[in-house]
């Protein structure tokens, strides 16, 4: 019942995607699982409860893992508290899992001109030139893969030179393109159009069948041409979502203005870049510097 309770808040309150308010109800129902084990219920879980949870995630989970699902905990008992289901929070003295610092993954901006403006590495059919398409929005936007499969044509403004992007909990922004870029997405629009799909898909990227894109072909689209000009181990949407806002880091932008463009809440999650940017002068000292 309290899982369905909140579940409800999530979606109705909070307006949270169905893939966010899933990966909160499979974080209860594995600490519920837990706690049967145990012998107890949400009602009745203690601080000791919560805690043995913890040391048991710790032998196949990673910190950061963790730390998510303990945010799942707090936001459900603190939910349960102000409805007055429950008078106990047994999350409230557990501290979260210290996180080793990573930077973000970019691919040097070099590289990816070098690709994008490559002739013989996209092919010249429906499938060549979106492929071409879902990399140069990824890169020359930084929106999301879930906002970049559920932008619509008509979200595309070729007299302003921007276009529009749903992000997360339904917040909008507005995005400039250049307009080599919107160049292509006319092109790519003419080829759909020519395939004869036989659906009324309002969706900007389909598959093969005129089908709306789904989260793995993205993927297979972003490694496969990644592998063209990078080693790294990991090239997903995200890395490209990386080195758009390194790039315009590098290239002079303001941290707010990039916290914009990416759709970031806080400017804390956009300081992340600033690290990247930091490295990269230190390699260019130790490059140039006669005393480095």
């Amino acid at each position: 019942m309290f899982i369905e309770q909140f579940g409800n808040y999530l979606k109705y309150e909070k307006r949270y995607s169905g893939h966010t308010i899933s990966a909160y109800i499979r974080d209860l129902e594995q600490f519920d699982s837990f706690l049967s084990l145990r012998e107890t219920a949400f009602s009745s879980a203690k601080y000791p409860d919560v805690r043995a949870w913890i040391v048991e995630l710790m032998e196949y989970s990673d910190a950061r893992t963790i730390n998510r699902k303990l945010s799942t905990l707090r936001s459900f008992y603190k939910f349960l508290n102000r409805e007055n289901l429950l008078d106990e929070n047994p999350v409230l003295r557990v501290k979260a899992l210290k996180i080793p610092k990573h930077l973000p993954v970019v691919v040097q901006e070099d590289k990816l001109n070098s690709l994008l403006d490559s002739s013989d590495i996209f092919t010249e059919d429906f499938s060549g030139i979106r492929n071409k398409m879902v990399v140069e929005l990824l890169f020359g936007t930084g929106m999301r893969l879930s906002e970049l499969i559920a932008v619509k044509e008509g979200d595309v403004n070729y007299y302003e030179q921007n276009i529009r992007i749903m992000g997360k909990r339904g917040k909008e922004r507005i995005v400039p393109v250049n307009s080599s870029l919107l160049k292509l997405i006319r092109q790519y629009i003419q080829e759909k159009r020519a395939q004869q799909f036989g659906n009324d898909s309002v969706a900007l990227i389909v598959t093969d069948e005129g089908k709306m894109a789904y989260p793995s072909l993205i993927y297979r689209i972003v490694k496969k041409y990644l592998s063209f000009i990078t080693t790294a181990g990991k090239r997903s949407p995200h890395v490209l979502r990386h080195s758009f806002a390194t790039s315009l880091l590098n290239n002079g932008a303001d941290l707010n203005a990039i916290k914009e463009l990416l759709g970031h809440a806080s400017l804390a999650a956009t300081q992340v870049y600033t690290h990247n940017s930091v490295e990269r002068l230190k390699s260019i000292y130790k490059q140039a510097h006669p005393k480095a």
